[in-house]
């Protein structure tokens, strides 16, 4: 066997099990509120009835999920209804990683995928983002073909392509941009004629009920991009007050989820294109990203899964100084080895509520946050939790509950990173008479703390958690003034 099939053989190992292990994670909690989201609606599909009554996502994937645990024989309750969306994630994370190779073969450029954070992540989340990233992956690849000899049957396919993206997500149609040029670069007009007029088709035929339930379609629709452009303020697109546009993505999210030394080495490739033959495809390529960068970068929410289409960018870039350097590309892999590092522990929601059980006298009160999918602890206990909104923050009403707790329990970043809250920075520095006791985090970022990214990033699969004693008693006055 040849020391290249013996890479590729070892690169297949590695996908796979960077895809695959530990689906399960959160020990059969389900904490993450989309996969949840997705599921719920999964769940509740029957041969009777196919309308999902959710449309924040198109019916696809859920028929997808549904379909396919019916004919593995197996009812499609909550838990398999996550288990299979998982499943799905992880597989169309893998195939993906088959049509980038396709679109840049160079064994550098595999191996940092595989080792690229958000890919990871994404991979094990039974949402959307991993089927878009292989329509996405399937139609840039599709476009290098066409630019060699086009054909009406590369245009079906990418017609197919971008109806399973459209039928996914309503954004997916942005994938229809490199078809597009690639049509524009060869001159093929006649040919883009069927792919235009079909791919609508047949969207609608894998998500019928975006038309069969219009006015619930067009009302989520109308909802969501509310959400997405700030005009409706929620409690979870507070962290996007006053960012950046663009900036916030360069800071908070590609050096997490990209790592950085994979940025940083993206930033070093200033010669990239000169390595590159095919330049029409390299202008297509750049386009599609650079006008997607432009559009999702400047929206008011800016989640890490908004720019996750552009994760292979900077691998891509990265591999073109590092394929002759492997020490800098065995380097450049550690931030995702410390991150994958966490799928072999307990979740952190879980060792945290095992420590409240073992520890914490019976009957104490706990004040914690509300908002959260799973509240802490996870398990039946005796304890008084009060899950308190801070995002309706009343100083009175929480000075009450200060006097009655005798311990704060912090499950997330959530809260403290977005709200400037007397109330945490006299927290943390003592003076409401609480200490910190214990404090679980999972395996750290190299170099950079997960709780500055975008919050996304950590909340859903790995918060840190911290908890706080009362050791000196304040009145409900005291408290008051405090907040």
């Amino acid at each position: 066997m040849s020391s290249r099939s013996t890479k590729i053989y070892l690169l297949i190992f590695l996908a796979i099990f960077t895809r695959f292990f530990a689906l399960n994670w959160g020990g059969n909690f389900f904490f993450h509120p989309d996969e949840n989201n997705m599921a719920s609606s999964l769940s509740q599909l029957s041969p009777g009835n196919l309308n999902p009554n959710f449309f924040a996502y198109g019916q696809f994937p859920l028929y997808l999920g549904y379909f396919f645990l019916r004919l593995l024989g197996l009812p499609n309750t909550f838990a398999n209804s996550i288990f299979i969306l998982r499943f799905f994630s992880a597989t169309f994370s893998l195939i993906s990683l088959f049509f980038f190779y396709k679109i840049y073969p160079r064994l550098s450029f595999l191996f940092l995928l595989i080792f690229t954070p958000g890919l990871i992540q994404l991979a094990h989340f039974g949402t959307t983002e991993s089927l878009l990233i292989l329509t996405f992956s399937i139609n840039l690849y599709l476009a290098k073909l066409i630019l060699k000899k086009p054909s009406l049957k590369l245009f079906i396919f990418a017609s197919i392509t971008t109806a399973i993206a459209i039928a996914t997500k309503i954004s997916g149609l942005f994938f229809a941009l490199p078809i597009i040029l690639a049509a524009i670069f060869t001159s093929s007009f006649l040919l883009i004629i069927p792919y235009i007029l079909t791919f609508p088709i047949f969207s609608l035929l894998l998500s019928p009920y975006n038309l069969l339930a219009w006015p619930d379609f067009l009302s989520t629709i109308n909802y969501e991009t509310a959400v997405a452009t700030g005009s409706i303020p929620v409690f979870y697109t507070t962290q996007f007050l006053h960012s950046f546009p663009y900036l916030f993505q360069l800071i908070k999210v590609f050096p997490y989820a990209n790592s950085w030394p994979i940025l940083f080495f993206a930033f070093m490739s200033i010669f990239f294109i000169k390595k590159i033959k095919d330049k029409k495809f390299v202008i297509i390529l750049f386009i599609t990203s650079f006008a997607y960068f432009l559009y999702f970068g400047q929206t008011y929410v800016k989640w890490t899964r908004f720019m996750s289409p552009l994760f292979f960018i900077t691998p891509l870039l990265a591999s073109t100084i590092l394929r002759h350097r492997p020490k800098l590309l065995l380097l450049s892999i550690i931030p995702a080895v410390f991150f994958f590092a966490n799928y072999f522990a307990t979740d952190t929601r879980i060792q945290a509520s095992n420590y409240l059980i073992r520890n914490i006298p019976s009957g104490s009160t706990i004040l914690s946050e509300s908002g959260n999918v799973v509240n802490l602890p996870v398990y039946p206990n005796n304890f008084n939790t009060i899950n308190y909104d801070f995002y309706n923050y009343r100083p009175r009403d929480l000075a009450v509950i200060l006097y009655q707790s005798d311990y704060i329990l912090i499950p997330s970043r959530r809260v403290f990173k977005n709200y400037n809250y007397q109330y945490y920075s006299h927290l943390f520095d003592g003076r409401l008479g609480f200490v910190e006791i214990k404090k679980i985090t999972p395996y750290f970022d190299l170099f950079l703390d997960p709780e500055n990214a975008e919050e996304t990033w950590s909340v859903f699969d790995r918060p840190t958690i911290r908890l706080y004693k009362k050791v000196t008693n304040l009145s409900i006055e005291q408290y008051e003034n405090l907040l």
